[in-house]
C-alpha cells in the first residue's frame, strides 16, 4: 500500500491510540482524539462543531464503513456516536484525498468497524459519570475448518446520562 498509494495529510488512528488520550469522564472516543490533531479546532458548546484546516463543519465528510454519517458528534462535544470498542481503524484525510470521497473539501474521516468474535460469545459493559455502554459479540456460523468462512455479529449500545445529570446540577 505504501508503494502504490500516495497518502499525504493522513492520520491513521487505532483504538489503542484513542484509549491513550486522557478524557473527561474516563471514556475515550474518537471525538476527543480528533481535538489533539494538528489543524483541528473543536468547539464544545452546544453542537460540537469540528473545523479542520480552516474549513467549516459542513466541509467535513464522516464515513462509517462507507456510509455517510451526518452530525457525528453529540451536544457539548463530550461524546462521539462511535463506540471505540467496535472501531478497527480510522483514516483522517486533511488534504490530498481522492475524488472517490467527493462532496467535501476540508476533510474525510473514514472509520472502519471490526468484525465480531468468530470463535466464542463475549461481552463487555461499562459506565462512567456521563454514561453507560454495552457490547455483545459472537459467532453466528463458526468455521468448519481452519481458514473456512464464518459469520459473526457485534452489537454496541451507549446511553448518555447528561439529560438526567443536568437536572441534578442545574435545576433552573
Amino acid at each position: 500500500e505504501q508503494k502504490t498509494e500516495v497518502k499525504m495529510s493522513v492520520q491513521k488512528i487505532t483504538p489503542k491510540e484513542i484509549k491513550q488520550i486522557p478524557t473527561i469522564g474516563g471514556e475515550s472516543d474518537i471525538a476527543q482524539y480528533l481535538q489533539v490533531l494538528p489543524g483541528v479546532i473543536f468547539t464544545g458548546d452546544q453542537g460540537g462543531q469540528l473545523y479542520i484546516r480552516g474549513g467549516s463543519p459542513i466541509q467535513n465528510k464522516v464515513l462509517l464503513d462507507g456510509m455517510v454519517i451526518y452530525n457525528p458528534f453529540h451536544s457539548i462535544g463530550l461524546f462521539s456516536v462511535f463506540d471505540t470498542d467496535i472501531i478497527r481503524n480510522a483514516d483522517i484525510f486533511t488534504g490530498g484525498f481522492n475524488a472517490q470521497y467527493g462532496g467535501r473539501i476540508s476533510s474525510i474521516m473514514d472509520i472502519r468497524t471490526r468484525d465480531g468474535n468468530k470463535s466464542r460469545y463475549s461481552g463487555r459493559i461499562g459506565s462512567s459519570a456521563f454514561g453507560a455502554r454495552a457490547l455483545l459479540e459472537g459467532p453466528l456460523i463458526k468455521p468448519k475448518e481452519l481458514g473456512g468462512s464464518s459469520i459473526s455479529f457485534i452489537l454496541s449500545a451507549k446511553k448518555s446520562y447528561l439529560k438526567e445529570s443536568s437536572r441534578l446540577f442545574y435545576s433552573y
